[in-house]
């Protein structure tokens, strides 16, 4: 179980979610298909009307399964952030050995900038250490350069670029 820690600012705690946390979960994940979607809409899904609810049940799905790291930033009861991440072995589609993933970091829009995603990282990096994983490795949209600044602060380095292209030769852009 990850180390509870407090924001030194103001009260938010990192902690590991739980089953009640999955309503605000399901809501933040939409928020993440949707900012994805709006960066890139023909690579990324949209959201939905059932995203939020999809969302929260694939999660709590996850919740027992002990390779996983699902932690929330809570600010006295309002979760506003969660990070998600498992332990995973041997990838030969992505040319990788055992590592932690990294699948997802978000706080809501109007609580950035003050360190909670940074909290966040730092708090999921050591429950993956701590199950195992020799080195950790994750995904960000070509156009988030803020993701990218606060990996690279703590020392992620660019190793694979995703390209997208359509099928339709027509729908190139």
């Amino acid at each position: 179980m990850p180390q509870r820690t407090l924001d030194p600012t103001g009260g938010v705690l990192i902690r590991p979610a739980v089953a009640t946390d999955m309503p605000r979960l399901g809501r933040l994940g939409a928020l993440l298909v949707e900012s994805h979607h709006e960066l890139d809409a023909r690579r990324f899904l949209p959201a939905r009307d059932r995203t939020p609810a999809d969302y929260a049940a694939f999660l709590v799905r996850q919740l027992d399964d002990p390779d996983v790291v699902l932690l929330v930033a809570d600010d006295r009861g309002d979760v506003i952030g969660y990070a998600y991440g498992a332990v995973e072995g041997y990838d030969y589609m992505a040319l990788r050995g055992p590592a932690g993933v990294l699948h997802d970091i978000i706080v809501e829009p109007d609580r950035r900038r003050h360190g909670i995603g940074r909290q966040l990282l730092d708090a999921a990096l050591a429950a993956l250490a701590a199950r195992g994983a020799p080195r950790v490795v994750l995904s960000t949209a070509a156009a988030n350069a803020q993701a990218q600044r606060l990996y690279a602060s703590v020392g992620f380095r660019p190793t694979m670029i995703e390209m997208t292209r359509e099928t339709d030769p027509h729908d190139h852009e």
